[in-house]
């Protein structure tokens, strides 16, 4: 027979975040209908922030598949982890697989096994941020016009709506032509009593992508509301109603509603309180808080959060150059060769990254020590800098962004251009404004150039994949200075291997799936000669 498996798992995650006063059970125990659920809501609105709070909990989460996987992962800590592996499996992030090294798998793409560790991590993570929105959606009346709930509707909108987006790209590829292909289960409020019971099958891309705008449709409409009435979040944790537009306008640019997704990244810039980092804030190490002017929209994480506490199972313990963890061991993250050699010297992103000497511009001396202290090698990033810029410091208590304005600008230029705007000013003006003064562009493919850009400007902030899967792009890592042969790959764009595979656990727990269901299994690819 087969088990509940993720549905039992996602129910032990929630209820380790808001207990008794969670919105399934009552205090004897007794499981609650969703008409009961709307009624403890609308008397007591603490515990729809509760359930809030336990979506963006699960954002960020130490070790929570650590009885799934019956195993101490320390790749394992919510969404940063598929930010991990996503950029790790692309042509932009470089890195040695040696001993300390946590994203080998990724790096080689033995992760695509179903049984594999990441196969089960990416899956139950992002399905536990889709069950904990469900739970806050289905307390919720719908038409409610209290501005509180409004907020806190919208909140489990939105989450819900940014995991479908997520999981959409790593199980299927691009939108436009595959909107009848197989995508991932559809699991909401409505159904999910039927889906325990009876498992639920593989939507379909235009199935996903339907309820993807739906959500994020009514999230933008409750929001406008709630703010309107004076409900504003309280951080950056929650998403606002400029962060709804920025999410809407990545789906229309994913589904390439080019008209659309200008508008709504126009509309988030209007709306939204965030201005782009000006060329003195990011000639040196940033990007570690949420309180940086450019952040719409990031994890905040706290000194006394297990991850830090752990000291070395969060993300900036991986990604970091400048402070206490793996990465001091693995030899960090590099930028690809071909990439960095492309950026301008009259670029301040140039200074993100060791040069072919292994020096940048933008470190202070006591950085340049730690750098060469721990033998660092050319293209590693100096991007995010440590916490409280302490160089060396074991507290790893970094934000991690999820959406900063200068993407709204990339998006805008290229969706005006794509719609027959002017892309081409959107994007020059950004360009020379927030970072290369003497950058021009003219007569060439803008869209292109906007991927450049992006590829750029939001290097190791887990967005890299999702460009490469829209737009059709394959993995060629020639001339990237990957430090392993076996990992130098020329990955066709549509190659099975780009795809994740539902983990084995689950197509044996859902009665709706079978192995005929899920994607076809790929051998890791065949290494070719370097550039």
């Amino acid at each position: 027979m087969k088990r509940k498996h993720i549905f039992a798992l996602l129910a032990i995650s929630l209820f380790a975040f808001v207990g008794c006063e969670d919105l399934d059970t009552l205090p004897e125990g007794d499981i609650i209908t969703s008409s009961q659920k709307e009624d403890v809501v609308t008397n007591d609105p603490a515990k729809a922030e509760a359930g809030v709070n336990a979506i963006f909990a699960q954002f960020t989460t130490y070790m929570p598949n650590e009885d799934a996987l019956g195993a101490s992962r320390h790749n394992d800590f919510g969404y940063p982890s598929v930010m991990l592996f996503t950029d790790n499996n692309g042509q932009d992030m470089v890195s040695d697989n040696n001993g300390y090294n946590w994203t080998g798998n990724n790096l080689e793409f033995s992760d695509r096994d179903y049984t594999s560790n990441e196969s089960q991590i990416l899956w139950n993570d992002m399905y536990s941020i889709i069950f904990t929105a469900n739970n806050v959606v289905g307390s919720i009346d719908p038409a409610t016009e209290d501005p509180t709930t409004q907020f806190y509707l919208a909140q489990g909108l939105a989450a819900r709506s940014f995991s479908y987006w997520v999981l959409a790209q790593l199980y299927q590829f691009n939108y436009v032509g595959h909107e009848s292909d197989p995508c991932v289960p559809l699991i909401t409020n409505e159904n999910s009593d039927e889906a325990a019971l009876l498992g639920s099958p593989r939507s379909t891309v235009g199935e996903i992508y339907t309820q993807i705008l739906a959500d994020i449709n009514a999230a933008v409409t409750l929001l406008e509301s709630a703010e309107e009435n004076g409900m504003m979040r309280a951080d950056k944790r929650y998403v606002n109603l400029a962060v709804a537009y920025g999410l809407r306008a990545r789906v229309n640019l994913t589904m390439q509603k080019w008209s659309d997704a200008a508008a709504d990244a126009t509309k988030a810039i209007e709306v939204s309180d965030a201005t782009p980092a000006a060329i003195e804030d990011v000639n040196k190490p940033a990007f570690w808080t949420v309180d940086e002017s450019n952040w719409m929209w990031g994890i905040i994480i706290s000194e006394t959060d297990d991850v830090v506490s752990s000291g070395i199972v969060n993300w900036i313990s991986h990604m970091g150059s400048l402070n206490y963890g793996y990465a001091n061991y693995s030899g960090g993250k590099q930028i690809n060769k071909v990439l960095f050699e492309s950026i301008p010297e009259t670029d301040v992103r140039k200074g993100w990254f060791l040069d072919e000497n292994g020096i940048s511009d933008n470190l202070s001396s006591d950085q340049e020590d730690f750098m060469v202290e721990y033998g660092y090698v050319p293209y590693t990033q100096v991007k995010f800098a440590p916490y409280k810029n302490e160089v060396g410091t074991s507290i790893n208590s970094n934000d991690i962004p999820l959406m900063r304005i200068e993407e709204m600008y990339l998006i805008k230029a290229e969706a005006e251009a794509m719609s027959g705007g002017d892309g081409t000013a959107t994007l020059t003006s950004f360009v020379q404004t927030y970072r290369d003064p003497s950058y021009s562009f003219s007569g060439g493919d803008v869209q292109e150039e906007v991927f450049h850009q992006r590829r750029i400007e939001l290097w190791g902030e887990g967005l890299n994949w999702f460009d490469i899967m829209r737009l059709n792009k394959g993995v060629d890592r020639r001339g990237g200075a990957y430090p392993n042969a076996n990992m130098i790959f020329n990955i066709a764009p549509e190659s099975d291997i780009l795809l994740w595979r539902i983990p084995e656990a689950e197509v044996q727990a859902n009665r709706a799936l079978n192995e005929g269901d899920n994607n076809p299994s790929a051998p890791v690819p065949t290494p070719v000669a370097d550039l």
